[in-house]
């Protein structure tokens, strides 16, 4: 029974922090469905990603915040209870996950899996030939504990998103992914580099301090055979 109370005091312990997270706070205040959107705000505001008018794919969507906040800065003048934007979309989403996500207005979900050519053919279905001006990923797999496993799941993702992005991308578009510190990161910014013309890594401060997370930005693509 060690074992079982040590679990419980270990989630007990995460769940306090969880509570006393600002961020978590905030967006309970603000009327997002995670503190994640804290993160793609982040990114957005260190490099000016996101524009009304623009046509943006949110990967890895569910539950919701990254579109919540996409959603507003297509519509940055209307609020409506609890801060959930509202109103005309100045601006196309699209947001896939495997996991069902609540509607948000103005939004087109799809659900499904992205490592699936169903999902995929319906996503780019919706595009409808339009290119996207950026493509936001927070997809992350399902960890086994194996760091070589784990590490070709990560990848994998990421290189679907890359090649998702280089065939839908404009020129100048961005890409953002979540990647993870460990035998992943080195061959995954090395991608970036092969198709992107500017590449960053940023660790948003609202990311949590013991999270491996990081986010990959990719702008520009490079042409072929650059």
């Amino acid at each position: 029974m060690k074992i079982n109370t040590k679990s419980k005091k270990v989630n007990k312990a995460w769940l306090n922090d969880h509570v006393n997270d600002p961020y978590v706070r905030l967006a309970q205040k603000e009327g997002f469905r995670a503190r994640a959107a804290y993160k793609l705000k982040e990114l957005d505001e260190a490099f000016q990603l996101i524009r009304p008018g623009q046509v943006v794919v949110d990967l890895g969507s569910a539950p919701g915040a990254w579109s919540q906040y996409l959603r507003r800065r297509f519509a940055p003048k209307v609020a409506g209870a609890g801060g959930a934007a509202t109103g005309e979309l100045d601006g196309t989403l699209i947001a896939l996950d495997i996991l069902p996500m609540e509607a948000i207005d103005g939004v087109q979900f799809i659900q499904g899996d992205f490592r699936e050519d169903g999902p995929l053919n319906e996503l780019e279905t919706a595009l409808a030939g339009r290119p996207v001006d950026v493509v936001v990923s927070d997809m992350a797999p399902n960890l086994s504990g194996i760091p070589s496993t784990d590490a070709a799941r990560i990848v994998h993702l990421v290189e679907l998103a890359v090649d998702f992005s280089i065939r839908h991308l404009r020129p100048q578009g961005a890409l953002v992914a979540k990647v993870f510190h460990g035998a992943a990161y080195d061959p995954l910014q090395a991608l970036f580099r092969q198709h992107f013309r500017v590449v960053k890594a940023h660790k948003p401060k609202s990311s949590r301090d013991k999270s491996a997370e990081t986010f990959l930005v990719g702008i520009g693509l490079k042409k072929t055979g650059a």
